[in-house]
């Protein structure tokens, strides 16, 4: 890691506004009250994201006994001071902001500070500190000037990682390969009570306490997740760009429709599930480096949201489940449902449809990045042509509203659109159309899907899915562990599978599967 060790860079409550950076600023750190804590505090780390041209949010969060039942982290019920400081130098030497903040028992002793009056297209680095004890340092950066075309850059991506289901070693390697960027596309914690979600061979790790329904219970599962050592070296490595899909709430979730909602399930009722969805909220809040503009009302949050990197690239971070529809006919695989066509179907929701639609008509960027969830291209595994069989729970069960999307950017010219993409467990490379019952309809834009870092195990290696015969648009399938690194100039977009042998015990290495590069302006993968 560029000669800075692992320790140095895996070394709290809601932060209030933004903070400016003073350059020299005196603000003495020995000031902060560390409560009595007699143990490290840090033990889930520290992140950063959203990065924006004078600025960034650092996020730490304190406890003493991660998993404790109520969530709290074992922390004393009172309010601790933490200090942080921002550097330009990985030894903290050269300090250009530092600042107190309340880690607040209401928001689970979580700290988020929101900088200003940075340099914009440069490396920082970052720490925590509350009495004698100090956090890691982390790195992360600002994003270039809004007139800037930067030269190059390095953005990874990864999702669906199921505690139990293996280590997290794609993580360290993902922090390995050095990104500027990270986009994690949801499922970044998992509901289920031990036991019961089981792969082949059993789990070879155990969620604490039960299903999570509670805030208490989404702040102890996701405090379990933030001490893994692998996940932390990821936040540590670089900024963070982070949207849910459905575990960070409830399975197949679908705006305030739960996935069980027969009587004597979980979630009976609405208004229970709303409550659950409002905790889940408050949880992903506290625990992810977002500003203050997400922080939940109620049972809303809004995360869907634009970040611009110069001239060079749009990152429109999306929303697929708090809007959408419910899913047709069950959440699975279905055949022949007329239904899914209908025109007023919509997974984004009307009001965030306008705003990506808004997004690519003011667009001057180079490059517009879809960072959401579920698989965007039609896959139909029927090949009769007269009967489909596809998803209900992704985009090709709502197909006006992905056609509208696509359509949108075909209007407004966008110069080149890829639509990153998580959820299936599996790597994916994915030609776009308007429309795809015409053979002859002319490719628009690019997909990538990326596999999961654990879930579902093992995975068996292979690259071949039959459903490509008849699926022409869809270019790659594999079935391994991994994440996606991408390197994006002006000219080109390239994107590298990397894929682990094994999860279920830690230390795989890592090797790139394939490679696809999107050419500027010409829609599309070339391999």
């Amino acid at each position: 890691m560029d000669n800075i060790s692992r320790r140095s860079l895996l070394s709290v409550g809601l932060g209030a506004g933004l903070v400016a950076a003073l350059p020299g600023a005196a603000v003495a750190t020995s000031i902060a009250d560390d409560a009595g804590l007699r143990t490290d505090p840090f033990l889930l780390g520290i992140a950063s994201g959203e990065p924006w041209p004078d600025g960034f949010v650092i996020w730490t969060r304190l406890a003493l006994d991660p998993v404790a039942e109520d969530g709290l982290g074992g922390m004393p019920s009172r309010n601790v001071a933490v200090a942080w400081e921002v550097a330009e130098d990985p030894g903290m030497r050269t300090v250009v902001a530092r600042g107190i903040e309340q880690a607040r028992i209401e928001t689970a002793h979580s700290v988020h500070v929101e900088l200003k009056g940075l340099r914009p297209g440069r490396e920082y680095f970052y720490r925590f500190r509350t009495g004698r004890h100090v956090s890691a340092v982390g790195r992360t950066l600002t994003s270039p000037a809004p007139h800037e075309m930067p030269a190059a850059l390095a953005m990874a991506f990864a999702s669906c990682s199921q505690y139990e289901h293996g280590y997290f070693t794609a993580y360290t390697r993902l922090a390995q390969d050095h990104p500027d960027l990270v986009l994690h596309l949801g499922d970044y914690m998992y509901e289920y009570k031990k036991d019961s979600y089981v792969i082949g061979g059993g789990n070879p790790r155990d969620h604490q306490g039960p299903e999570t329904s509670s805030l208490a219970g989404y702040r102890q599962r996701h405090a379990q997740y933030k001490s893994d050592a692998d996940l932390q070296a990821a936040h540590a490595i670089a900024p963070w760009l982070v949207v849910w899909d459905d575990h960070e709430v409830d399975n197949n979730w679908a705006d305030e429709v739960p996935e069980n909602n027969d009587a004597g399930q979980l979630n009976d009722t609405t208004e229970r599930f709303r409550q659950r969805r409002a905790a889940a909220f408050q949880a992903y809040y506290e625990n992810m480096p977002l500003r203050a503009s997400s922080v939940p009302a109620g049972f809303d949050m809004k995360i869907y949201r634009t970040i611009q990197w110069g001239q060079l690239a749009n990152f429109h971070m999306m929303d697929t489940r708090q809007y959408r529809d419910d899913q047709l006919a069950g959440d699975g695989w279905q055949k022949n449902v007329a239904e899914r066509l209908a025109e007023d179907r919509t997974i984004t929701g009307a009001e965030q449809e306008k705003w990506l639609l808004d997004g690519f008509k003011n667009s001057t960027q180079c490059w517009d990045i879809l960072g959401q969830q579920v698989f965007f291209a039609e896959k139909d595994r029927n090949q009769a042509p007269e009967i489909d069989d596809v998803s209900m729970d992704g985009w090709d069960g709502y197909a006006a509203s992905r056609r509208r999307i696509t359509q949108g950017w075909v209007d407004a010219n966008v110069r080149n659109a890829v639509v990153l993409t998580g959820d299936v467990h599996r790597n994916w490379a994915n030609d776009i159309k308007v429309d795809y019952t015409d053979p002859a309809s002319p490719v628009v834009g690019s997909e990538l899907v990326c596999t999961s870092i654990t879930s579902n195990g093992d995975g068996s290696g292979s690259t071949i899915d039959p459903v490509m015969a008849w699926n022409p648009h869809l270019k790659f399938y594999n079935d391994n562990r991994g994440y996606v690194n991408t390197k994006i100039t002006k000219d080109a977009l390239t994107a590298d599978f990397r894929v682990l042998d094994y999860v279920t015990t830690p230390g795989s290495a890592v090797s790139t599967k394939a490679s696809f590069t999107i050419q500027d302006g010409v829609p599309g993968l070339q391999s």
